[in-house]
């Protein structure tokens, strides 16, 4: 399953997300208080068409900028209990419950390209 974040002010610009990632986003997204919770948890879900407001994208890629990406070199990932790590990682499908958190993280990179989507948007909707 996939995420696809469409920008509301040009076609054709939008970002991909796979569910590893996406999870980490949202967790990412709640701790910068920017959205309601409402929000957050429609977002989810693929193919609601939640939508972000023009200034709250914005926002959110100056927060993203000034308060994690600092913390996250661009050799580290981040995990969706915002705990951060230097070991790559190495594809594993963790399926016991106790490591199933291992599967889900985004780089510095995927982080950096989420933030600079989000400041070059228009707003966005989340399907």
């Amino acid at each position: 399953m996939s995420f696809t974040l469409i920008d509301m002010g040009a076609e054709n610009f939008e970002m991909q997300a796979s569910v590893w990632q996406w999870k980490v986003a949202l967790e990412v997204i709640k701790s910068l208080d920017v959205i309601g919770e409402g929000a957050i948890r429609q977002m989810t879900y693929a193919g609601t068409g939640v939508k972000v407001s023009l200034d709250d994208a914005h926002m959110l890629g100056e927060k993203i900028r000034s308060t994690i990406l600092p913390k996250l070199a661009p050799n580290k990932r981040i995990f969706a209990d915002l705990s951060i790590t230097d070991a790559q990682d190495d594809m594993t499908l963790h399926r016991d419950g106790d490591e199933q958190w291992k599967n889900y993280s985004v780089t510095h990179d995927w982080l950096a390209e989420f933030a600079d989507f989000c400041l070059k948007s228009k707003g966005f909707e989340v399907f």
